[in-house]
């Protein structure tokens, strides 16, 4: 099954991408990261396409990035060693095809030219709260809840401690990074992290509606100015990364990371070391 739907409508210029493994809360994985990107990469390229819509299936927009995933395939790829009927490369490539790799990107959908919108249909977690903040315009439903739970695991919450600060209150924004507190459909939009809540079967029509409101400008025009509410993000964007990549390498060779990630699977706490 597809990690992603993509759905174009031609005659009203819009695409529709839905995260699609609502069993696992739209957990984003490598290969719904590799599906996104091809379908990103045909939204760019096709002319008919002017505004993209992101949302969805079942009762999450995205729990984050699947935590999981890592562990599955050491474990997929010991099982096969031991069963011994196969060498190291047919192992090496049969765990691609199954498990393959992919880094999970935030900045996808801001730095492109065509606008998109967020339709927040559930809980939107680690990860999947950097991809909502990421679009350009977001309306949520009435059920739905935000946080970045990152710290709990061990982990900053990189690319919203770098941008919810430009969407809602400083303060507010430490609160909620600090804490990893859940934020309401109502406290995001009180903040201005959201554009409007709605009841859930009105969430899709509305993102249609605003779509439609957006394609009734000139392409140019509205890429232009995307381009310039951006610029001055693109301007900071290299000074971020060389002050955070020194700690979040201090992070990464931490033992605190993997007793966060353990903790999380085994659904204990953790025992932090500092």
């Amino acid at each position: 099954m597809s990690s992603l739907l993509y759905e174009k409508n031609i005659s009203d210029q819009y695409a529709i991408f839905s995260l699609n493994r609502p069993d696992k809360l739209n957990a984003l994985n490598s290969r719904m990261m590799i599906e996104i990107d091809e379908a990103l990469e045909d939204f760019d390229h096709d002319k008919n396409m002017r505004v993209g819509i992101v949302t969805g299936k079942g009762r999450a927009f995205s729990a984050g990035a699947d935590i999981r995933e890592g562990v599955e395939r050491d474990a997929a790829i010991d099982k096969l060693t031991q069963e011994g009927e196969l060498n190291e490369k047919q192992i090496k490539e049969q765990i691609d095809r199954e498990y393959p790799k992919k880094q999970i990107e935030f900045d996808i959908f801001s730095k492109r030219e065509k606008p998109f919108i967020a339709a927040v249909n559930g809980l939107a977690f680690g990860g999947g709260m950097h991809w909502i903040m990421d679009c350009d315009i977001r309306i949520t439903s009435e059920g739905a809840s935000f946080s970045l739970p990152e710290p709990k695991i061990g982990m900053p919450a990189n690319y919203g401690s770098n941008y919810l600060p430009d969407l809602i209150p400083l303060g507010e924004s430490l609160y909620y990074l600090l804490t990893s507190d859940q934020m309401s459909a109502r406290d995001a939009h009180r903040l201005g992290l959201v554009h409007e809540v709605l009841p859930v079967e009105e969430l899709m029509p509305r993102a249609i509606s605003i779509a439609s409101m957006i394609i009734q400008g000139a392409p140019l025009a509205i890429a232009a100015t995307k381009k310039m509410v951006y610029f001055s993000r693109a301007e900071t964007n290299l000074t971020r990364d060389q002050y955070a990549a020194p700690l979040l390498g201090a992070i990464q060779n931490s033992s605190d990371i993997e007793e966060g990630r353990l903790a999380f699977i085994e659904k204990r706490k953790p025992k932090w070391s500092g």
